[in-house]
């Protein structure tokens, strides 16, 4: 369009000329003493423009001429610009292949022509990871950390990664916390990090950080509460040397983790362990209160007295608080072998036979004919205790 344009100008002017030249009659006198020059108007004027376009064109020559060097090394620039892009895609189709040996060839090439060095250093130190090749890898890794400012976090998340993947906690948490210090402000970070403080077994972070991620819908529901059901049972332990630490450990406990089956099986092991009975007690009729298990049950029997003098009068309060969880499981054959052994402990002998038979009736269970058996010896019932323990060793 542009070139049509200059031919129609062109066209018009020599039209215009040639009109001119018709009707005009001037005459243009140049005096240079000791020569004098005469010539139409008409030929003075196409010989100026003569002029000026031979002029313009020299002008154009030389601008030319000159900016030649800078426009071959801008051609080589962008030449070696998308011969780096080509090998950069060839790095990263050959490194999702497979082809670690490839994918890292290829990176280095985009390195060298030096357009996307960072990025060209961080694919070869994930091939070189893949490759086993440690030395490789970390002088990849730190070519990555010399590409400039905005490159530090994305060489610091595969940093992590990369020791994440080799059971180095600790150098992940170090990366980690070098790119934002006390916390990571990403989701990709936090996750990372919650794998090294797990690995680590800095149960407190493990605690903080899945709470975190948890409540940004970051990781799955049962993921977190797995996560802060470990850390709460690790720092349970870790303080399960007194009562005082193991206490204040258990009252830190968030009321809905409190009633977990795991953490409070794990508490009152502990408590019990240390001969506070009382205390293993309130965590397992809070947590069977809130959320029932058989396995709490059966742990609830099991828990020892204060005093011997007062099993009886403690054994009654249990069979209490046991009682009152009957109407809902009436069914339950664990519950049922609790109610019988407490019975049998409060020296309610008949009651503690008709829970026992109750229990066998929903559960073939040993311990159930066990305890039988030691009802009918204590009450001379030979025949009686000899079929119950007959019956409970063939059970598997």
């Amino acid at each position: 369009m542009r070139g049509l344009f200059w031919l129609v100008a062109v066209f018009a002017a020599a039209v215009s000329l040639a009109v001119v030249g018709r009707v005009s009659e001037g005459v243009v006198v140049l005096v240079i003493p000791p020569w004098k020059v005469e010539a139409s108007l008409v030929l003075f004027a196409a010989a100026l423009l003569a002029v000026f376009a031979v002029l313009y064109l020299a002008v154009q020559l030389v601008s030319h001429t000159l900016a030649l060097p800078a426009q071959v090394r801008a051609y080589r620039e962008r030449r070696r610009r998308d011969e780096a892009q080509l090998a950069l895609a060839v790095a990263l189709q050959a490194y999702y292949e497979g082809r670690y040996a490839r994918a890292e060839k290829e990176a280095m090439l985009a390195w060298e022509s030096g357009a996307v060095p960072g990025l060209a250093a961080l694919i070869a130190a994930r091939a070189a990871h893949q490759l086993r090749q440690r030395e490789r890898r970390d002088l990849w890794l730190e070519r990555a950390g010399k590409a400039g400012e905005p490159m530090q976090a994305a060489m610091l998340l595969t940093k992590a990664e990369l020791a994440l993947d080799e059971r180095d906690f600790r150098g992940a948490r170090d990366a980690l916390r070098s790119l934002h210090g006390a916390g990571p402000r990403n989701i990709a970070a936090a996750r990372m990090l919650l794998r090294a403080e797990r690995g680590g077994q800095n149960w407190q972070e493990v605690l903080r950080l899945a709470s975190m991620l948890g409540k940004r819908a970051a990781i799955a529901p049962a993921i977190a509460e797995e996560y802060r059901v470990q850390a709460h049972i690790e720092m349970l332990a870790g303080a399960a040397g007194d009562r005082a630490p193991l206490e204040a450990c258990w009252r830190k406990v968030p009321g809905p983790d409190r009633v977990h089956l795991r953490v409070a099986a794990a508490a009152a092991g502990h408590a019990t362990a240390l001969g506070e009975a009382a205390l293993a007690r309130e965590i397992l009729e809070g947590s069977l209160n809130s959320d029932w298990s058989e396995a709490l049950v059966t742990q609830y029997a099991e828990l020892p007295f204060l005093e011997p003098q007062s099993l009886e009068r403690e054994a009654r309060a249990r069979l209490e608080r046991a009682e009152r969880w009957l109407p809902a499981h009436a069914q339950d054959a664990r519950l049922l072998l609790t109610l019988g052994r407490l019975c049998k402990q409060s020296g309610l002998w008949g009651k503690a036979r008709d829970y026992l038979e109750a229990s066998l009736s929903f559960e073939n269970s040993r311990a159930a004919h066990l305890a039988l058996a030691r009802l009918a010896d204590r009450d001379g019932r030979a025949a009686d205790a000899q079929r119950h323990h007959r019956l409970g060793a063939e059970l598997p």
